[in-house]
């Protein structure tokens, strides 16, 4: 296995894991909102794993393919679910919740990873090796080990679950963080908070890296923390 190869499965791998993070997370938003009274998403099949059903051509395709070939964090976006509030039985509480619910379900599976990889850690001296060497970045070039690949992946859906998770909880249109704040402002202020948003979101995408690092860091300094002490 050469280093072609690594970097050509760190790249699949990194895909792989970012459809399965958007389609987890716009299926939550779908099944919780359907839970709260409004069958909007699911009658349109959006409570699905299937990624197909969650492209969008900028956020999901072309944004992380440049991402991942510039070799940076993978940030992207997925369809936004269909949500009728008019069917909500009380539309602030349920609204907020069937916000909060997608990058919840990151973080679940981010939560999952890490264990995955305590598992992998604590059963061999060789699981241990692997997975010290995939959190600092090492190639395993010379290895045929299936237990690379696998801790690869793993890996991979816990940093990316991760940056999703904490990404949509910012609060600026339309991400999912904005469902909460816009219940507290008044009419006027909310209007220009809705008006501004993509604008605002753009700025985020391209030009707020220090503030995306400052926000994800911790949160992945905890996870990584984690698989480290257990």
């Amino acid at each position: 296995m050469n280093l072609q190869h690594i970097d050509i499965l760190n790249i699949v791998f990194q895909l792989i894991a970012f459809m399965f993070a958007i389609s987890i997370h716009e299926s939550a938003h779908a099944w919780m909102a359907n839970l709260r009274g409004d069958p909007t998403a699911r009658m349109l099949g959006r409570i699905t794993l299937n990624p197909i059903k969650h492209i969008d051509l900028f956020g999901t395709l072309i944004l992380p393919a440049v991402a991942m070939l510039a070799h940076l964090p993978v940030l992207g976006w997925a369809k936004p679910t269909p949500v009728d509030p008019r069917n909500f039985k009380n539309p602030v509480l349920d609204d907020i919740l069937t916000s909060v619910v997608g990058p919840i379900s990151n973080f679940v599976v981010a939560t999952g990873a890490v264990l995955i990889l305590i598992l992998v850690k604590n059963a061999s001296a060789a699981g241990e090796q692997i997975v010290f060497g995939t959190l600092q970045g090492a190639s395993f070039a010379d290895s045929n080990s299936l237990l690379v690949p696998l801790c690869k992946l793993v890996f991979a859906m816990m940093v990316i679950n991760i940056v999703l998770g904490v990404f949509n909880l910012i609060p600026v249109p339309p991400l999912d963080g904005s469902h909460v704040l816009r219940h507290l402002l008044p009419a006027g202020a909310l209007r220009i908070y809705d008006t501004v948003g993509t604008f605002g979101l753009l700025l985020l995408v391209f030009w707020g890296g220090r503030l995306l690092t400052a926000l994800i860091g911790p949160v992945f300094a905890l996870f990584i923390g984690i698989l480290l002490r257990i």
